[in-house]
């Protein structure tokens, strides 16, 4: 009886993990589309900034004056050597993805978001030579094709909008990389990896912000009817961005990364679906098949990695034969599945 309460308990946490997750990731989504083109706020840089301070201050509150999560100590020099690279593009990630917003549908953006996991594997494989699994490369081939089936038949297609975020795909994907290369050792969570990375990311956006979009923000100011509401709501939207940070510890904490994968892969048909209901960006039949074969190929590459991951803590299992550059360790083969990062900001 005992057992089956706790298992009830379980589950119901994971359930509500999700669905906070979801709502988060959905509503500043949302909220930046809205900024973007209802607020007429189009200053990409400065929402990012916006969304930086925001998540440097909740980092700092969680951690040092709450006390919520323990601080994982870096050593001084490692925070310009290891952290401020990362920063720096993770920054970028985060403006190449506001900047897709502003000129392309949330629906057309997510769907090329989902293109990461190819992306990680083949700079793994050009920069690093890396070996995957056949059985990886085959599951990359449904997200590939989705992707140009939903591209060419996009019916709000813009170039500069597509070319930000198949770009932001390869920034999340470097991320990626360069977490597992130069955070070796530090066991990162996302409330840690904010405290860090958020300070330097508002460094380094902050005097571009200025210079590009400050004579524009000053104009808005004057010409917007209501500045003190657009301003609330624009900050409001960075709140919700860090609170998103600490629904995505949360989830990972709660779901097996099974579970993380599939429910990363609903949150952005879900995510799709609001936007289509507020904004109606129109969505032509082909275009929504494209989507939903990315986004079933997402959950089948996460199918495929975990099984290859499963059947090599299996003893005796046999290995493939590694060449002098293959990495030892049978989880450096396989990208992430969803970068639990990603999200950030």
């Amino acid at each position: 009886m005992e057992e089956s309460i706790i298992c009830q308990w379980s589950v119901f946490r994971s359930l509500l993990a999700i669905l906070q997750w979801w709502s988060f990731n959905v509503t500043v989504i949302i909220m930046n589309k809205w900024i973007f083109q209802k607020l007429e706020f189009k200053f990409p840089l400065s929402v990012s900034c916006i969304h930086f301070i925001c998540s440097s201050i909740g980092g700092y509150v969680v951690i040092k004056v709450l006390k919520l999560k323990p601080l994982i100590h870096v050593d001084p020099e490692d925070r310009w050597r290891r952290i401020f690279p990362m920063s720096f593009v993770f920054c970028i990630n985060i403006v190449l993805g506001n900047v897709s917003l502003r000129y392309i549908p949330v629906s057309f953006m997510q769907t090329i978001k989902s293109f990461t996991p190819a992306t990680t594997v083949v700079l793994q494989w050009l920069v690093w030579r890396k070996y995957f699994d056949w059985r990886i490369w085959a599951s990359l081939i449904p997200i590939v094709g989705g992707i140009l089936l939903a591209s060419v038949t996009e019916l709000s297609f813009n170039m500069f909008g597509f070319c930000a975020a198949l770009f932001g795909c390869l920034a999340t994907s470097t991320k990626t990389i360069l977490a597992e290369s130069l955070l070796h050792g530090y066991k990162f969570d996302s409330i840690n990896t904010v405290y860090y990375m958020a300070p330097f990311a508002t460094m380094i956006l902050a005097i571009p912000a200025m210079l590009l979009e400050g004579n524009g923000i000053l104009e808005w100011l004057s010409i917007h009817p209501f500045p003190w509401s657009a301003l609330i709501i624009i900050f409001t939207s960075g709140v919700l961005a860090f609170c998103l940070n600490f629904s995505i510890f949360y989830v990972i904490h709660s779901t097996t990364a099974v579970t993380f994968n599939v429910a990363g892969n609903l949150k952005v048909a879900f995510a799709v679906l609001v936007s289509w209901l507020i904004f109606k960006n129109p969505i032509s039949y082909l275009n929504a098949v494209g989507c939903a074969v990315t986004l079933v190929g997402c959950t089948f590459y996460g199918y495929v990695r975990h099984m290859i991951y499963q059947q090599s803590l299996v003893p005796g299992t046999p290995r493939t034969p590694r060449t002098p550059r293959t990495p030892i360790s049978k989880m450096e083969l396989l990208p992430p599945v969803n970068d639990k990062l990603d999200d950030k900001v």
